[in-house]
């Protein structure tokens, strides 16, 4: 099996999640490659952040390459469409729809942001 390069990795579309940091971290921004765990870098603005992470991703890549370790490659989105289809009891849908009405949101909103919450909850617990 041929073994991959660096030109072959900078080549994938990595994707990447910026994030503001608050005044106590140094303001400014950070960013992280969700399939690259440990690569981040920051900036004082977006770009600065972005160039700075792809700076880092070579060096993550490059020193992963000549300890020999794997490099991930990117996770495909292709696979999964984003829907889901689900049944749920009339009073649970009935309860849904008041809420989403006070919250002035739409039902496919709540639901997303309430399995969000309760993921990061499952995160929370299962790091401890």
């Amino acid at each position: 099996m041929e073994r991959k390069n660096l030109k072959y990795y900078l080549s994938l579309k990595y994707p990447y999640k910026i994030e503001t940091l608050s005044e106590e971290n140094g303001g400014g921004f950070l960013i992280t490659y969700p399939d690259l765990p440990g690569c981040m870098s920051d900036g004082d603005t977006v770009e600065e952040a972005i160039k700075m992470g792809e700076d880092a991703k070579r060096a993550w890549i490059e020193t992963r390459l000549e300890q020999g370790l794997e490099i991930p490659e990117p996770f495909s989105n292709d696979k999964y469409s984003g829907r889901i289809t689900l049944r749920a009891p009339k009073s649970l849908h009935r309860e849904l729809i008041e809420q989403t009405e006070k919250e002035g949101v739409s039902l496919n909103q709540y639901l997303v942001y309430l399995l969000s919450k309760g993921l990061s909850k499952s995160y929370e617990i299962n790091s401890k």
